[in-house]
């Protein structure tokens, strides 16, 4: 195998990670996003663990694709957390 391929199958990875080709949304980094952006529609400022209780409840999202979810937010620029944790909604 040669580097390049390496580096192809660790993008194409990625690319399956975000967006993936089975029926399944629940484990789509896009779909969780936006569960976690209605929260936040809801209440625009929340602590971290007090908004992943209010994701869980409404949907059985795992911890670390909340924290998946959350940091695509934050690399996009729709939520912004800070030092105390407490995560906000960008408009």
């Amino acid at each position: 195998m040669l580097l390049f391929d390496v580096k192809y199958l660790r993008i194409r990875r990625d690319i399956i990670m975000l967006l993936p080709d089975n029926i399944h949304p629940e484990h789509c980094i896009y779909y969780n996003g936006s569960i976690i952006l209605e929260e936040l529609e809801k209440q625009t400022e929340q602590k971290l663990f007090e908004l992943y209780h209010n994701v869980k409840k409404s949907n059985n999202m795992s911890f670390s694709v909340f924290i998946l979810s959350l940091d695509w937010l934050y690399l996009i620029q729709l939520a912004q957390i800070s030092e105390k944790g407490v995560v906000r909604k960008c408009s």
